[in-house]
């Protein structure tokens, strides 16, 4: 899929993940009480974070494959490769490896040494990918959290938050994370708006290259 498609697609999938959120917490105009009850409001924020991270991975796996078999950036930029798939059928058993049904495309430490090893330099998934290492953590802290609650997910989740809220978050939910305002935000966004605009911001440097 060329990459103007792929990045277009990922903002939708964003767009619609706002949109999911939006509506989960709409109020009643008489009465300015919550339409639906917390347990939906917090199901419907999680899932549609975990739509987003979804989303994500497909434009990364999209984009990657584009230009393994010789796609161009959106700069028209071609990047120097190392690797010359015949389609994108051999691009994901490329990636995949021998032995593997699939590839991690949302795990941003196997996708570094991948992307360097494939282009020259890595680009254009870098310096992007090394330049935001550690929000592309805590997005994988949080896609954890949302897909299972154990104790190790539990304390990264704690750790995660104390760290942006700026303050002690023991027993946080990802959904109050998500929902909180983000103490650097000058507009008052919450966590997940900002990860969100994160996310968006990579995708289009990659695109572009």
């Amino acid at each position: 899929m060329p990459l103007a498609h792929s990045l277009a697609d990922f903002k939708t999938s964003a767009a619609q993940c706002d949109s999911l959120i939006a509506n989960a917490h709409q109020a009643n105009p008489t009465t300015s009480f919550p339409i639906l009850p917390p347990i939906d409001r917090q199901q419907i924020t999680v899932a549609a974070f975990l739509n987003l991270f979804i989303a994500w991975e497909t434009f990364i796996e999209g984009s990657l494959h584009e230009l393994m078999t010789g796609g161009a950036t959106l700069s028209g930029k071609r990047p120097i490769k190392y690797v010359s798939p015949a389609d994108e059928a051999a691009a994901r058993a490329l990636v995949a490896g021998v032995g593997r049904a699939y590839f991690d495309y949302g795990n941003h430490n196997l996708l570094k040494p991948l992307v360097r090893m494939y282009f020259n330099k890595g680009y254009p998934y870098e310096p992007c990918l090394s330049a935001s290492e550690q929000d592309f953590a805590d997005i994988r802290t949080m896609r954890h959290a949302a897909a299972h609650i154990t104790s190790n997910t539990q304390t990264a989740l704690e750790g995660l938050a104390t760290r942006v809220l700026r303050k002690p978050a023991i027993g946080i939910t990802l959904y109050d994370l998500l929902m909180s305002s983000d103490p650097t935000s000058p507009t008052g966004a919450t966590i997940y708006a900002t990860y969100r605009d994160k996310l968006i911001v990579a995708a289009d440097l990659i695109a572009n290259g």
